[in-house]
């Protein structure tokens, strides 16, 4: 019997101005309908733990994404990361040199697929937005909300990235990682 281990997964696209929603609890319920336990969810924007046997992230987010839309009659994207990502994430401190403001956003970006080399950091033309690392396929980056006009970050990783892309607050990894540790 395989052993079971932790999970962060991470949905992209819902609850978004009031389109594609996914309640918590409805979620919950059907994560632990697939065999998951210790099912938690964490804010409203699908952030979930849990627990499963040891198998291909791949598989797991196919697994999820197929069953939510059939439950919710839209597509679902869904990226997976082991707890071992999230704790390395985490030590590995990406955002240690940022001088963090009231206007400074702190950025993590999840990717479905390897991403195209970019010289780092990359930095957006009007120097609003800075991606500060990439390793696998976890993007770090920065926002600095004091300049003028509206910053689109978000924006600027679909176009480098792709649409396969799901994007969190840094303090929302750190509460993910702190529900990850053993």
């Amino acid at each position: 019997m395989k052993k079971n281990r932790k999970y962060a997964a991470f949905l992209r696209g819902i609850n978004v101005g009031g389109h594609h929603k996914v309640p918590m609890a409805e979620l919950k319920k059907e994560m632990a309908a697939l065999g998951f336990s210790e099912v938690e969810t964490l804010l409203n924007s699908g952030n979930v733990i849990f627990s499963a046997p040891a198998t291909e992230i791949n598989s797991l987010e196919d697994t999820i994404a197929s069953r939510l839309e059939a439950t919710f009659g839209f597509p679902v994207p869904v990226l997976v990361k082991d707890a071992g990502e999230m704790l390395q994430l985490q030590s590995n401190d990406p955002f240690r040199e940022i001088e963090v403001t009231d206007d400074t956003r702190l950025y993590v970006s999840f990717l479905k697929l390897h991403p195209q080399e970019i010289e780092l950091p990359w930095i957006s033309e009007d120097q609003s937005f800075r991606i500060i690392s990439i390793d696998d396929r976890i993007v770090c980056s920065v926002l600095d909300l004091s300049g003028v006009g509206t910053v689109k970050g978000m924006d600027f990783l679909e176009k480098i990235f792709g649409k396969n892309i799901t994007t969190r607050n840094w303090n929302t990894i750190e509460k993910m990682v702190g529900r990850l540790k053993p």
